[in-house]
């Protein structure tokens, strides 16, 4: 397997991630939605998914000794992480409390 394809398939899935939160909330007024909780959690899977990728593709470095590439892109990979898990949970939790108030009522 290449190694790259991890960071293409991290890039993809955080992208994911993001997304479906934002199609749940765009079709929050529609009554007939029945799989935003689904949306929901897939949404943290591909989130999940995305996270673990850049663990791996971080263990690749650590194997082949690589640790000037290391050094230069952890800085960035940790930040990345940081945004990549906190926008998604900041979306699903708008969406979760959007949902939850339209099921209250």
């Amino acid at each position: 397997m290449d190694v790259a394809w991890l960071n293409v398939g991290s890039l993809v899935l955080g992208l994911i991630a993001w997304t479906l939160p934002v199609v749940n909330l765009m079709q929050a007024k529609k009554p007939e939605n029945k799989r935003w909780l689904v949306l929901l959690f897939i949404s943290f899977s591909a989130c999940a998914i995305s996270l673990s990728f850049q663990i791996f593709y971080t263990n690749h470095l650590v194997k082949i000794e690589d640790l000037s590439a290391l050094m230069d892109t952890i800085g960035a990979v940790a930040f990345a992480s940081a945004v990549l898990l906190s926008v998604t949970i900041l979306l699903n939790a708008v969406t979760l409390i959007l949902y939850r108030q339209r099921t209250v009522k």
